[in-house]
C-alpha cells in the first residue's frame, strides 16, 4: 500500500472549547503546554500538569480514485481512551494510549468530496500515570492507499533462519491470490538475492499468504558493533512495499545465556521512558535517534522501554545505530496503581494489545525481547502467574524468535501478601480521593503538607534507608516463593532490584535466566563481574539510562539555590533520576557507568559542586551528583570531594602535581578523595598492580573570561527538520563554567524554537518558553527549520548576545535518507 504522511493540516482544541481550535501539525503533545498547578490531580505523578481531554480534527479532499481502492489510516500512539470517527460515523476506539493501531477507513471516507476525520483523545480522567505520559496524537499518523491487490500493512515479515549461509524466510500476505517478488538489496541498493512465490488463502476471507527463502552470499550480518542493514522490496502487482532488516541470529539457552551471531552477550542496559525532554512526549524520529545515539556513546549497548512499547521511529534508531530493545507492554495488568490507569482495559485488551506491538517490532533485529509488565504484583498470585503463562506462549505464537520477560519487583510481591503492597485498587482509590481534597484545598487557598502514599510512600522510604534495604528485602525466603512461579513461565526471569539474589538463584535455579529488569546505579560494577563469570546473567537496565518528566523528584538530588525549600510543589517538573540528564548531557555517573562496563578506554574525574551547602533530597536512585569540572571560582580552600573511576588496581590523585593520596580499587572501580579545592588541575592517575601507570584523566579550570557557546549538534539542518543546541557556558578555550548562573532569552529566524530548558528537576519555568534559566551554567534550545533559509539562532542574557546560523540540508524530504 502506499503510505501517505497525514500529519499536517490538523486543528486542535480542548473538547470543552467552541469553535475550530488551533492548527497544529504531528506529532503534537497537548499536555506539555498546559498550566502546572498543585491542582493537578495526576499531581507528582505527571509533573504537576493539568489534563483535559482533546480534540484533533482534519479535513481533506478524497481523489475520485479513491472510490475502489483500500484505505487505512495509521495512528503510532494516541494517550489515551482515542475515539476516531470519520464524517461522523465512529471508526474505532482504542484505549491504550501507546499502541501503535490501525482505521479501516474503507467505506467511510466519500471519493471525489471533502472528508472529515475527528479523534478524541481524552485525558481528564486523572489519576492514570505513574508518569508524564502526555495527552492527545503525540506520534506520527499515516494514510495508506491500495488497490484491490494490493499488500496490507505490515504484510512483510522477514525472520533470518540461517546465518552460514544467511538465508531469509520471506513472508509475505496478500489482500487477494497473487504473484510476489522479492528483491533483498544491499545499503548501496545492489540486488544481493532474489526470491518468487504465489500467494494462497488458507481459508475464505482470509488474506492469501506465501514463504519465500532467499540466500545472501556473504552476507554481512547486524549486531551492535556493525549495524548492517538490507532492504527487502516486494512487488505485487502494481503495489511495492521496502522493509528495511538486519540479518542476525539470536539464541538465547538456559546454561549459555544470550547469544547473537553465536557471539555470546551481556545487556549493557538502560531503562528510558517515552518522553523527549524539553520536546515533551512527541515523538520526533531526531530526538529519538539522538537519545539512541547518546545512550550509545555512553557505553550502552540495550534499552528497555519503560514501561510501554516504544515508538517506530526509536526501533528505527536502534536498527542502524546497533541499540538491542526490550519492548514492554505494560505498567499495570488487573491491579491498579492509580484510580483511571490501564488496569480496567487490560484483560480485555492484552492480546489484541501484544499482538500490534508483535506486528510494530517483527521486522526489526535491534528487538530481542518482550517485556509483558513491570512490577505486576499479580506474580504473586495464582491468576497473575497463569496470565504470565498465557502471555507468554501467546508472543511465542506470534513470534517464537524473541524472548519473554517481565520485570517483577521481588521484595514488593513479597509485601503485598502481607497487607503492605505498593499497589492496590484500593490504596489506588484513596489516592485519587486524596488528590482530589487536596487540590481542592489549594483552590481554596489552604496548603497542607501532603503525606506520600502508594509508589511515591515506597521511592521515599527508598530515599531515606538507602539502597540496600530494597536489596535486602528481596533475599527473604518468601520472596523467592512468591516469584518462582511466574518466573517459571517467562523465558528470562527479570529482577527488579534482586541483585542480592543473584548468586544464590544461580544454584536453586540452574535452568533460570537472570535479567537485572531494573537496578540502582551502583550495582553497575558489581553486576559487570558477575556477568562476565556467569553467562547465565544475561543483562542490566539501570534505573534510568535518561533523566524523564515525572515522578517528579525521585532521583533527584538539588541544593536550595536551585530548589527553595519552600517551593511551590508544582516546580519539580522531573524525576532527576537519569545517568544521563533531561537535556542529554552525560553526569558523573554516566562516567562510572561507563568504567564499570569496560567501555572506557581510561580513568575519569568528576566533583560533586564545591559551593552547595543546602541539603539534597535523599534518593536511592542517584549515586552522586559528581560532574566532570574541577571550576568552582572563589572556593579556594573550601571541601571538595573528587571521585575516580578507574578499572585498575590503584588510583591516585594530584592537584597541580602535587599528591592528594592514593588508594586501591578493591571490588570497584570508584573511589573517592577528600581534599582542599585549588584552582588549576586536577589529575587521576591508574595503576595496575606492578604500579605502572595504565592512563590518566585531567579536569583544568577555566580561566576568568565568560562566553556563552552555542553548540550545534547537526552541522546542518533539513526543511522542517529538528536541530539541537547547546548552550553552555565556558572560557574563551571551552572550559566549561558551571558556576555561571543566568537567565537566557533565546529567539530564532527561520524556523520555530520547539523547546528550552535546564536540567534541574525544580523547573518552575518549564521548558516551553522563550527563556530560561541556566544549570550549572547549561541549558538546551531545540528548533524546527521552516526552509526558509539558515536557521538563525540567538541567545542573549542580562549583558550580551550571542548568535549562530545553522545552515539547512541541501535535500532530504526524509530524515533517514538525510542521516
Amino acid at each position: 500500500m502506499k503510505k501517505i504522511d497525514f500529519n499536517k493540516g490538523w486543528m486542535f482544541k480542548r473538547l470543552e472549547e467552541a469553535g475550530e481550535g488551533t492548527s497544529v501539525n504531528l506529532p503534537h503533545d497537548a499536555m506539555c503546554r498546559e498550566h502546572r498547578s498543585e491542582e493537578s490531580q495526576g499531581r507528582h505523578n505527571i509533573g504537576w500538569f493539568e489534563s483535559y481531554d482533546y480534540s484533533y480534527t482534519k479535513t481533506f479532499q478524497v481523489p475520485k480514485e479513491y472510490a475502489d481502492k483500500k484505505v487505512l489510516l495509521e495512528f503510532e500512539g494516541v494517550y489515551h481512551n482515542a475515539e476516531v470517527t470519520i464524517n461522523d460515523r465512529m471508526a474505532v476506539c482504542r484505549p491504550y494510549g501507546y499502541t501503535d493501531f490501525y482505521v479501516d477507513a474503507t467505506g467511510l471516507l466519500k471519493a471525489g468530496e471533502e472528508n472529515r476525520i475527528r479523534v478524541i483523545a481524552r485525558n481528564s480522567d486523572q489519576p492514570n500515570s505513574r508518569w508524564y505520559s502526555g495527552s492527545g496524537i503525540y506520534r506520527p499518523v499515516y494514510l495508506y492507499v491500495g488497490e484491490a491487490l494490493h499488500i496490507p500493512a505490515n504484510g512483510v515479515k522477514l525472520r533470518t533462519i540461517g546465518t552460514a549461509p544467511a538465508r531469509i524466510a520471506v513472508e509475505v500476505s496478500t489482500s487477494l491470490p497473487g504473484m510476489v517478488k522479492a528483491e533483498l538489496l544491499d545499503r548501496e541498493g545492489n540486488m544481493v538475492a532474489v526470491c518468487q512465490g504465489e500467494t494462497r488463502r488458507s481459508s475464505e476471507g482470509d488474506n492469501a499468504f506465501v514463504t519465500m527463502v532467499a540466500e545472501v552470499d556473504q552476507a554481512r550480518l547486524w549486531s551492535c558493533e556493525e549495524p548492517y542493514l538490507y532492504t527487502c522490496a516486494v512487488q505485487c502487482g502494481e503495489d511495492r512495499v521496502e522493509e528495511r532488516f538486519g540479518i542476525r541470529s539470536l539464541i538465547w539457552d538456559p546454561q549459555n545465556g544470550i547469544s547473537i551471531n553465536d557471539k555470546h552477550v551481556i545487556l549493557r542496559g538502560a531503562c528510558i521512558h517515552h518522553d523527549n525532554g524539553v520536546l515533551g512526549a512527541c515523538a520526533f524520529p531526531e530526538a529519538e535517534e539522538r537519545k539512541i545515539r547518546i545512550l550509545k556513546e555512553n557505553g550502552y549497548n540495550a534499552v528497555r522501554s519503560a514501561h510501554n512499547p516504544c515508538s517506530k521511529a526509536l526501533l528505527d534508531a536502534c536498527d542502524r545505530l546497533g541499540m538491542l530493545v526490550m519492548d514492554e507492554y505494560v505498567d499495570v495488568w488487573y491491579i491498579h496503581k492509580t484510580e483511571y490507569d490501564y488496569a480496567g482495559h487490560m484483560q480485555d485488551w492484552w492480546q489484541r494489545d501484544l499482538k500490534d506491538m508483535v506486528e510494530k517490532d517483527y521486522n526489526h533485529p535491534s528487538v530481542i525481547l518482550y517485556c509483558t509488565g513491570n512490577e505486576v504484583s499479580e506474580t504473586a498470585q495464582k491468576k497473575g502467574i497463569e496470565l504470565m503463562g498465557q502471555m507468554t506462549q501467546y508472543l511465542h505464537s506470534l513470534d517464537p524468535t524473541r524472548a519473554v520477560s517481565c520485570g517483577i519487583n521481588i521484595f514488593f510481591n513479597f509485601l503485598s501478601t502481607i497487607g503492605f503492597g505498593v499497589y492496590s485498587d484500593e490504596k489506588a482509590r484513596k489516592e485519587a480521593d486524596r488528590a482530589e481534597k487536596e487540590a481542592g484545598a489549594v483552590r481554596d487557598g489552604g496548603r497542607k503538607k501532603k503525606k506520600a502514599v502508594g509508589s511515591e510512600f515506597y521511592n521515599t522510604l527508598a530515599g531515606l534507608l538507602g539502597d540496600t534495604a530494597m536489596k535486602t528485602g528481596a533475599t527473604l525466603y518468601p520472596c523467592d516463593l512468591l516469584t518462582r512461579d511466574a518466573y517459571a513461565n517467562m523465558d528470562v526471569a527479570g529482577y527488579n532490584y534482586g541483585i542480592f539474589r543473584y548468586k544464590h538463584d544461580l544454584k536453586k535455579y540452574p535452568s533460570r535466566l537472570i535479567l537485572g529488569s531494573e537496578t540502582f546505579c551502583k550495582d553497575a560494577y558489581a553486576f559487570w563481574e558477575l556477568a562476565k563469570r556467569n553467562p547465565r546473567i544475561v543483562g542490566d537496565f539501570v534505573w534510568a539510562g535518561m533523566d524523564y518528566i515525572g515522578e517528579t523528584g525521585i532521583g533527584a538530588w538539588e541544593y536550595e539555590d536551585y530548589a527553595p525549600k519552600e517551593g511551590n510543589q508544582a516546580g519539580w517538573l522531573t524525576a532527576g533520576s537519569g545517568r544521563i540528564n533531561i537535556l542529554g548531557f552525560p553526569n558523573g555517573e554516566a562516567a562510572y557507568t561507563k568504567v564499570a562496563f569496560e567501555q572506557a578506554d581510561k580513568p575519569a574525574i568528576a566533583v560533586r559542586p564545591v559551593y552547595q551547602k543546602g541539603q539534597h533530597s535523599p534518593s536511592s536512585w542517584k549515586m552522586t551528583d559528581a560532574i566532570p569540572s574541577w571550576s568552582w571560582e572563589g572556593c579556594g580552600g573550601e571541601k571538595a570531594e573528587v571521585e575516580v573511576y578507574a578499572r585498575a588496581a590503584e588510583a591516585e590523585l594530584l592537584i597541580n602535581g602535587q599528591s592528594v593520596g592514593r588508594k586501591k580499587l578493591r571490588h570497584t572501580c570508584r573511589v573517592t578523595f577528600h581534599t582542599a579545592y585549588q584552582d588549576g588541575e586536577v589529575t587521576a592517575v591508574a595503576y595496575d598492580r606492578t604500579g605502572c601507570e595504565t592512563g590518566r584523566a585531567i579536569l583544568r579550570t577555566a580561566g576568568r573570561d565568560t562566553v556563552l557557546q552555542l553548540l550545534p549538534e547537526e552541522k546542518e539542518i533539513r526543511a522542517d527538520g529538528l536541530g539541537f543546541l547547546q548552550l553552555r557556558y565556558t572560557d574563551s578555550a571551552g572550559v566549561w563554567k558551571p558556576m555561571e548562573k543566568h537567565r537566557l532569552k533565546v529567539t530564532v529566524e527561520n524556523g520555530v524554537l520547539m523547546g528550552l530548558g535546564n536540567a534541574c528537576a525544580y523547573n518552575p519555568d518549564g521548558y516551553w518558553k522563550d527563556s530560561t534559566r541556566t544549570y550549572y551554567g547549561e541549558a538546551l534550545a531545540v528548533v524546527r527549520a521552516d526552509g526558509n533559509g539558515p536557521v538563525r539562532i540567538t541567545a542573549a542574557d542580562e549583558n550580551k548576545e550571542w548568535t549562530i546560523e545553522i545552515p539547512l540540508a541541501e535535500s532530504g524530504d526524509s530524515y533517514v535518507e538525510s542521516k
